[in-house]
């Protein structure tokens, strides 16, 4: 049974418009599509309707939940979104993409990707250490796939850039339903200031990049 869009709670999914080169990879992506609409919860994505991003929507729709895609106008053909089932907001940019993004997720999850899934993870983790915004956002490191980039985030606290509790704004995950536990039921954190949502509309302001 389809849940009633208006009444869902949406998570945000950042991943690859490719399959990757390794079977793993779709099978984690349909995996956690299926088990966030058996949570009751609904997917915000990138639109994609291939690679990872395509197996993640598929399977959150074949479970009756609903997905709400927001693509930019310039990737809307490559990226072949599926609009007979899906809500598909087109905007102008990538800016406009994220942010739109970013107040609709209650939450993100970061599957395996590319460039854009890394610039996503870490605009999010870095409108949180700046108080924009404070959502949980886990990384699913199933296989170790995200391995090379916690050491990297680890050397970035030793080295002195970053605090631990700024590192631990990435949270890590090394399967499905333990990302859930994060994201639907996040443990309670103290409040801190936020920059008031901007209405959603159908072409929303781009957000001022952060310095």
């Amino acid at each position: 049974m389809t849940m009633p869009a208006s009444r869902v709670q949406r998570v945000g999914v950042f991943c690859g418009a490719r399959p990757g080169a390794r079977p793993q990879h779709l099978r984690l992506a349909t995996e956690f599509g299926e088990a966030l609409a058996q949570r009751g919860t609904g997917l915000v994505y990138g639109a994609g309707g291939v690679g990872i991003m395509g197996a993640v929507a598929d399977a959150v729709l074949d479970a009756g939940a609903p997905v709400t895609g927001v693509i930019p106008r310039q990737l809307y053909e490559r990226e072949q979104p599926d609009e007979s089932r899906t809500e598909v907001i087109v905007v102008e940019t990538m800016h406009e993409r994220k942010a739109l993004m970013y107040r609709l997720a209650v939450g993100f999850a970061v599957l395996p990707g590319g460039l854009g899934t890394l610039d996503e993870l870490l605009e999010v983790a870095t409108w949180n250490q700046l108080g924009i915004h404070h959502k949980p956002l886990v990384l699913v490191n199933r296989g170790g796939f995200f391995n090379p980039l916690l050491t990297l985030l680890d050397n970035m606290v030793s080295d002195g850039f970053i605090s631990q509790e700024e590192r631990f704004v990435i949270q890590v995950a090394s399967g499905v339903e333990e990302a859930l536990d994060c994201l639907v039921s996040p443990e309670p954190r103290p409040e801190r200031p936020t920059i008031p949502p901007a209405t959603i509309s159908r072409t929303p302001a781009a957000p001022t990049p952060a310095t």
